[in-house]
C-alpha cells in the first residue's frame, strides 16, 4: 500500500501536480501536546497545547483551532504546524464552533459564550448564569443549551456577513431537564437530555419546538441519551450506542425503531465510513482493546479487531482506504486496510493519543 502511495506522488510530482493529501493531528492526553502524522510517519509534536483531556480540534479554511479542558483555545498553522494565537475563555470550555469572521466558546465553568475574532481576540463575552454546552451554527443564529436553566437559547447576528459579528438574543426555549449536548440535522436543531427520556428539535427557519420520546425494542424507553458526538447519521438510518447495553440502537430517520444490534461489549463511539457503508464501534471496560465493523445495509458485524491496550478514538480516511485507530495504551496508531479488512501497519511515536483529526491539503497544478 506504502508503495503504491509512493509511486503515486512521484508520478503526479513529474507532471508538476501536487495531489491532495492528508496531514493527521493526534491530541496527546497526558503532554499537552499534538502529534503531527503525514505519509505514515510522525513527523513532529506542537507543545504547549494546555490540558489535553477532550481537546478538541477543527479547522476552517486554513487554520486550525483547538479547544483545551482548561479553557484555552488556541489557533495553529496546520501546515507550518505553529501555534499562532491562544486566548483563556474560562476555567472549563466544553465546545466551540468556528465561523466566516469569528470563533464563539461554550464555556461550562465562568457560565458564559465567549465571542472571539478568527484570530482570538476578544469580541463580546454573553453572560448566561449557566454550564453551556450543545453550541451550534446555523446561518446568522448561534444556538446553545443552558445546562442549569433548562433553556436553549438563541441569538441572531446583526452584523451578519457586514463585518465584526454583534449577536443579540433572538429567542429562548424552555426544553427537557437538564440538556447536555446537541447536533444540527439540517435546518433542525437536535438536543439531549440527562433528566428526560427525550429529546428536543427546534425548526430553526419557523422558531418552533417538539419533544421526541426515544424508544427501543418493544416500545421500551431509552433510558438514556448519549453525548450526540458518539451518534452516526447515514442517509437513512441514525445509530445509537446503547448506555449500558451490548447494543446499538438502530432508527430512521423519523426516529422510528429499526432493530437494535448485538455488539461484543458496552459501546461508546460509534463513526460511519464517509460513503456511509460501513460503521466502527468502540467500547469501554473490559472491551477497551475492541472494535467492531457493521455493515449498514445488512446491519450485520463483518469484522472484529482486538488491539494492545485501550482504544480511545478512531478516524476514517476520506482520500484513502484507512481507518486510523488511537490505541492509548501502546503509544501507537494503528492503520486497518478498509478494502481487505485487515491491519495495514502502526505508527508509533505518539504518547498516550487520544482524538484523531485529519487536515487535507488540496492539491495544486
Amino acid at each position: 500500500m506504502r508503495r503504491v502511495i509512493i509511486g503515486l506522488l512521484t508520478t503526479v510530482v513529474l507532471f508538476g501536480v501536487t495531489p491532495t493529501r492528508e496531514k493527521i493531528f493526534v491530541v496527546e492526553r497526558e503532554s499537552q501536546s499534538l502529534a503531527v502524522i503525514e505519509d505514515g510517519l510522525t513527523k513532529s509534536h506542537i507543545e504547549n497545547m494546555h490540558n489535553m483531556n477532550h481537546g478538541v480540534v477543527k479547522f476552517k479554511g486554513d487554520d486550525g483551532y483547538l479547544i483545551s479542558r482548561d479553557g484555552y483555545v488556541v489557533k495553529f498553522n496546520p501546515v507550518t504546524e505553529k501555534k499562532e494565537a491562544e486566548y483563556k475563555t474560562s476555567k472549563s470550555a466544553i465546545g466551540f464552533v468556528i465561523g466566516e469572521n469569528f470563533v464563539a466558546v461554550a464555556n461550562y465553568d465562568d457560565k458564559s459564550v465567549d465571542i472571539l475574532t478568527r484570530d482570538l481576540k476578544p469580541i463580546k463575552k454573553i453572560e448566561t448564569g449557566s454550564k453551556n454546552v450543545g453550541i451550534k451554527i446555523y446561518k446568522d443564529m448561534l444556538i446553545f443549551a443552558e445546562m442549569d436553566k433548562d433553556k436553549v437559547a438563541i441569538f441572531k447576528d446583526k452584523n451578519y456577513k457586514k463585518g465584526i459579528p454583534d449577536f443579540q438574543p433572538l429567542k429562548e426555549f424552555k426544553v427537557g431537564k437538564m440538556p447536555f449536548d446537541a447536533m444540527i440535522k439540517d435546518n433542525k436543531y437536535i438536543v439531549g437530555f440527562f433528566l428526560t427520556k427525550a429529546f428536543g428539535v427546534i425548526d430553526l427557519d419557523k422558531l418552533k419546538y417538539s419533544e421526541i420520546e426515544v424508544t427501543a425494542k418493544d416500545n421500551r424507553p431509552v433510558l438514556k441519551v448519549p453525548h450526540f458526538g458518539f451518534w452516526s447519521i447515514s442517509n437513512d438510518k441514525i445509530f445509537i450506542p446503547a448506555v449500558g447495553d451490548n447494543k446499538v440502537m438502530v432508527y430512521d430517520n423519523n426516529f422510528k425503531f429499526i432493530k437494535n444490534i448485538d455488539v461484543q461489549g458496552l459501546p461508546v463511539f460509534t463513526s460511519l465510513s464517509p460513503d456511509k457503508k460501513y460503521l466502527a464501534v468502540t467500547f469501554s471496560g473490559k472491551d477497551f482493546p475492541t472494535i467492531q465493523i457493521i455493515d449498514t445495509k445488512t446491519l450485520k458485524i463483518i469484522k472484529s479487531f482486538k488491539f494492545k491496550g485501550r482504544v480511545l478514538h478512531l478516524r476514517w480516511s476520506n482520500l484513502y482506504s484507512s481507518l486510523y485507530v488511537s490505541v492509548n495504551d501502546a503509544n501507537q496508531l494503528s492503520v486497518i486496510d478498509t478494502k481487505n479488512w485487515s491491519l495495514e501497519r502502526e505508527i508509533y511515536q505518539v504518547k498516550r493519543p487520544s482524538g484523531i483529526f485529519i487536515y487535507t491539503i488540496k492539491g495544486s497544478k
